[in-house]
């Protein structure tokens, strides 16, 4: 594996690439990796010639006062994981070699962003889209991978590449637990020994939304509604978000009809600074749901 630090050296690596016509697969990440980024590496390595895995930590999609500055980070450790998962290019860029002095263009994708985290996070996905078109510009990729943790993300990033007619395809890989459900994320770390065990709760409450729509129920606000109690009922729990929403453009559902085509639940749950995301299908639900990550 060789890491590289530097668009020019990104560039040189890829080009002999690019004209063998060797595929490539593109891993964006935060770094601080975790089994979820594993498994994104994993899928990458087997559809593609070469794997680039990339660890940048996007300041334009954090807001004033959210956590830039204590984002967990361990460069090392990303690295050998990298190394270990089979990476054949990792790019571990500088702030300055992301954006130039005076960089003022951003990639603004509507409809699809402005629900769930787009309302509390108003310039989050800006941010987000802006990055991974440089990166998907950088790379050129024929496929990137991307969690289903973060499913809102996953739908404006397919959005953007649709929109933009960027050649890529993008590849949801389905959410990495623990094994009482946790969905693994980098910000994890933040959680109190307390707080941990309480987290396993959100997980419970959108099991719980997959059974209910397995017995029948279609109605959006009952659905709705189970989920909020049940998050509600975690102490120290504060919900940002519990909504059942079209499972593409994210748009919450208002009847039992709109379900037809299916739903999701997602929720955004703050336990002290933590704030936690997580989201099921609940007509076609991950198998198994809680699963470990071994």
């Amino acid at each position: 594996m060789r890491t590289l630090h530097t668009r020019h050296d990104l560039r040189e690596a890829l080009a002999p690439l690019r004209r063998e016509g060797r595929s490539i697969g593109l891993v964006p990440t935060m770094g601080y990796l975790h089994a979820g980024h594993v498994r994104l590496m994993e899928r990458a390595r087997t559809g593609n010639d070469v794997v680039v895995a990339t660890v940048f930590v996007n300041p334009t999609q954090f807001a004033a006062g959210e956590d830039l500055d204590t984002y967990p980070r361990d460069a090392e450790g990303d690295a050998r994981r990298c190394r270990e998962a089979g990476v054949d290019l990792l790019w571990m860029p500088p702030v300055d070699q992301v954006y130039r002095d005076g960089h003022a263009t951003t990639v603004a994708v509507g409809g699809v962003a402005d629900h769930l985290c787009g309302r509390s996070r108003p310039t989050h996905f800006a941010g987000v889209a802006t990055v991974v078109l440089k990166l998907l510009n950088l790379v050129g990729p024929d496929r990137a991978y991307f969690g289903q943790k973060d499913r809102q993300q996953l739908q404006v990033i397919r959005a953007l590449v649709a929109d933009l007619d960027v050649p890529v395809s993008i590849v949801g890989v389905p959410t990495v637990r623990e094994g009482d459900g946790l969905a693994l994320s980098s910000r994890n770390a933040y959680l109190t020994p307390n707080e941990r065990r309480e987290a396993s709760a959100i997980s419970r409450a959108l099991r719980a939304a997959v059974d209910a729509w397995a017995a029948g129920e279609r109605d959006p606000g009952a659905l709705r509604d189970g989920l909020t109690a049940r998050l509600d009922a975690i102490p120290g729990a504060r919900i940002d978000y519990a909504e059942i929403v079209h499972p593409e453009h994210m748009s919450p559902l208002g009847s039992a009809a709109d379900a037809a085509a299916g739903a999701l639940a997602a929720v955004a749950v703050h336990l002290g600074r933590t704030r936690l995301i997580d989201n099921v299908r609940l007509d076609e639900p991950d198998t198994p749901f809680l699963s470990a990550t071994g």
